[in-house]
């Protein structure tokens, strides 16, 4: 890339970091401005910088024009839409609905490919022409000009409470992300890793399930944590003899846990925030202890396969020195210190808080593990910060624009609650049944779409039967949300296991049936959950809470080695069908 290019896309970066900043900071700004704003700033990161062929990339230079200009009209005319209540009113503002819609599932589709973008199409096309379906599952047929108007100039679907989430806190973490990640953060997790757990037996696996919460708390991707952890990990565990299929298997559960676990959460958090009406706060303390369980079992089943395998712990010549860990370790604990100073101290809001501990980890970015300065250096970091955000941010806004698309048709035809209607029926008013259903349709959607919009779709038409059925409606959320992760490991589209296969060399079954095995907390976890509501309790109750992890931590370490340890049989049984029983009493 020439100099030029990267002048641009670090100074387009800059400026998305400054808009969603300046948002935080100054106040309150129309939602019909900020959102199609925020959108005008993504769609050049996915239609130029992230296309992938000369031709992507020169049809993508027409498509970002179009969707800019459209997302700018509705900015500069926000307040004539908000006196049209949802109803276009010329064949010229259908045009630019239309306009909108296209760019979004295009966006939507070079971003994270077809599935997604494909589920919306049918969608529109179920609100267009469903009033010819027969059946409880028509509708009574919806005015184009309502309908369009509905989804692209009101504040609803396209520019709805999702978008806001995308606009106003998750923008905000993945900058607080990639600032960290551009400086000494990601070799302080990784040190602090190895001097925590470097020497134990299983040692390198366990420095990459370490390493792996540290940085998915931040990252919130199972596909970025294996590409970066697993880059220094992966060549660890071969090198000490572990068998390959074993160690992308640890890569992989591990990474995935990044997706569950405080505070970033796969922008999950945020989201449920908006559908829960919960403070993120709560959340954050309702997910920190299945999200430790989950970590939990992973590490148990590293001992647990130590019996089958001989499962070095790292060298001592390798592991980094103590100073090292200290020095590089307050590249991210001074920003986090700042992060949960200014949550629990200051109690300002969390991307408020974010925004404060964005302005510390860039100031840090001047310095190195050796606390020497360098202004070039510093200038690549913040290049890399920069441009960073701006991609995270635009591939975020595609994936929720597109998916509010298909909640937004949900709601205007009333299909949601027609499926929540045969949820209900089809597990017969029954609470087990009707989990088992909602994990079986989030595991199939969560195939093919992110985590996130998985989770969304899942929990419009699941949540209100699971509360119909009397689970509260922060249970249902985070267990929807847990089973929408399932495709990261578990054939036959595992994201998470196909990448770290490929950076190992191994058959990608044989590391999804370990990883299967290790991921036991995934499966397991969601249901302790609801067997163990007090689980999710530790900000209302803390002594109830850690009981119900004690009892739910022992549970899934028996099961865990009783499934994976080359023991007895009847031991094997026993261990397995006692932690079934303590799981769920």
């Amino acid at each position: 890339m020439s100099l030029s290019a990267r002048l641009f896309w670090a100074a387009l970066g800059a400026l998305s970091i400054g808009f969603h900043l300046w948002l935080v900071f100054t106040g309150l700004v129309p939602n019909l401005v900020s959102r199609p704003l925020h959108m005008a700033l993504a769609v050049p990161f996915v239609f130029v910088l992230m296309a992938r062929t000369p031709f992507q990339r020169w049809t993508g230079l027409p498509l970002a024009a179009v969707g800019i200009a459209a997302c700018l009209w509705v900015a500069w005319n926000h307040d004539m839409l908000g006196d049209q209540y949802g109803f276009l009113a010329d064949n010229g503002q259908l045009a630019i609905a239309l306009a909108l819609l296209l760019v979004t599932l295009e966006m939507a589709r070079r971003a994270i490919g077809w599935p997604l973008p494909l589920v919306a199409g049918i969608a529109l096309a179920y609100a267009v022409w469903g009033e010819a379906i027969p059946g409880e599952f028509g509708h009574p047929g919806l005015p184009m000009a309502s309908l369009f108007g509905t989804l692209t100039i009101a504040e609803g679907a396209l520019w709805g409470k999702l978008t806001g989430v995308s606009v106003s806190v998750v923008a905000i973490f993945v900058i607080f992300g990639a600032v960290l990640n551009a400086g000494e953060a990601g070799q302080g997790f990784m040190n602090v890793a190895a001097a925590a757990a470097g020497r134990l037996r299983g040692g390198a696996a366990k420095v990459s399930v370490i390493s792996s919460a540290l940085f998915g708390s931040i990252s919130g991707s199972a596909s970025a944590n294996v590409a970066s952890t697993g880059a220094i990990t992966l060549p660890a565990m071969t090198r000490l003899g572990y068998p390959r299929s074993l160690a992308g298997a640890v890569e992989a559960v591990a990474s995935s846990g990044g997706q569950i676990m405080p505070p970033l959460m796969g922008a999950g958090a945020f989201v449920m925030v908006e559908l829960t009406g919960t403070p993120y706060s709560d959340i954050m303390m309702a997910a920190l202890l299945p999200a430790f369980l989950y970590f939990l079992a992973v590490w148990v089943g590293i001992d647990a396969f130590s019996f089958r395998h001989v499962l070095k712990g790292i060298a001592p010549e390798d592991r980094p020195a103590l100073r090292a860990v200290v020095i590089t370790s307050a590249f991210f604990l001074v920003p986090f210190s700042i992060l949960l100073w200014g949550m629990f101290g200051l109690k300002v809001t969390p991307q408020y808080a974010a925004s404060l501990a964005i302005l510390v980890g860039a100031l840090l970015l001047v310095l190195d593990a050796r606390l020497t300065f360098d202004w070039r250096r510093t200038l690549l970091r913040l290049e890399e910060a920069a441009v960073n955000s701006g991609r995270q941010i635009a591939t975020i806004a595609a994936i929720i624009l597109c998916a509010s698309i298909i909640i937004g048709v949900l709601g205007l035809t009333g299909l949601g609650v027609k499926i929540t209607s045969l949820i209900l029926s089809g597990s017969g008013g029954l609470l087990w049944p009707a989990l088992l259903l909602t994990a079986l349709a989030c595991l199939i959607l969560g195939m093919e779409v992110p985590t996130t919009a998985a989770y969304v779709i899942c929990v419009s038409v699941a949540g209100p039967a699971l509360t119909a059925l009397g689970v509260p409606v922060l249970q249902a959320h985070l267990f929807v949300f847990w089973y929408a992760l399932l495709s990261t490991i578990t054939p036959p589209v595992c994201g998470a296991v196909f990448i770290a296969a490929g950076m190992v060399g191994e058959n990608w079954l044989k590391v999804a049936a370990s990883a299967m095995a290790l991921g036991l907390g995934l499966y397991l976890v969601p249901l302790g959950m609801i067997a163990n509501p007090d689980l999710i309790a530790l900000a209302a109750d803390p002594a109830m809470a850690l009981l119900a992890a004690l009892k739910v931590g022992a549970a899934l370490s028996a099961i865990s080695f009783g499934v994976i340890a080359p023991i007895n049989p009847l031991l094997r049984a026993g261990l397995v069908a006692g932690g079934g029983v303590l799981l769920f009493i």
